[in-house]
């Protein structure tokens, strides 16, 4: 059975989802009961949740740099591999989409690697609000840009 919890954090109320032996989602969401039905998950705080929930904490107050979790995002081989890429990302710097397509052997996937880090099932522990457009600029956040921001920031004051 899936158990989605919610904590709430510097930049609002984020839940996460376990499947009992690994972390399967982030949300940013505070609509408690849209989560619940897609995560299709019952709301209780398990020890792994309740461990990525500290993780989580210690993270946002400039303690944690890196996580230290059992993590098991759903998606195909390329996305997974991307995903991989940026969970390589060191904390306080950030890649350009293009240098994740490079570091996966397929430079010209710069879209494809945009898409998959929008499809980025676990943020935060997956570091997807290090990657920026090649100009510098922030682009997408599925939490909105507001929380790259902070995320991103909070990383610069800590590195």
């Amino acid at each position: 059975m899936k158990h989605v919890f919610f904590y709430d954090t510097e930049i609002g109320k984020i839940g996460i989802a376990a499947d009992g032996n690994y972390i399967t989602n982030v949300y940013f969401m505070n609509e408690l009961d849209a989560v619940v039905k897609e995560a299709d998950a019952e709301v209780k705080e398990t020890p792994l949740i309740k461990e990525a929930g500290k993780q989580l904490k210690e993270y946002m107050e400039g303690r944690r740099t890196e996580f230290d979790l059992p993590l098991n995002p759903s998606g195909t081989e390329f996305q997974k591999n991307v995903w991989k890429a940026l969970m390589a990302i060191p904390y306080g710097t950030t890649k350009s989409y293009r240098d994740i397509a490079r570091e996966i052997g397929n430079e010209k996937a710069c879209r494809a690697v945009g898409m998959a880090n929008n499809r980025n099932p676990i943020p935060i522990f997956i570091p997807c609000h290090r990657v920026i457009g090649a100009d510098g600029k922030l682009v997408g956040y599925g939490g909105g840009l507001d929380k790259k921001t902070y995320l991103l920031n909070l990383e610069r004051l800590g590195a």
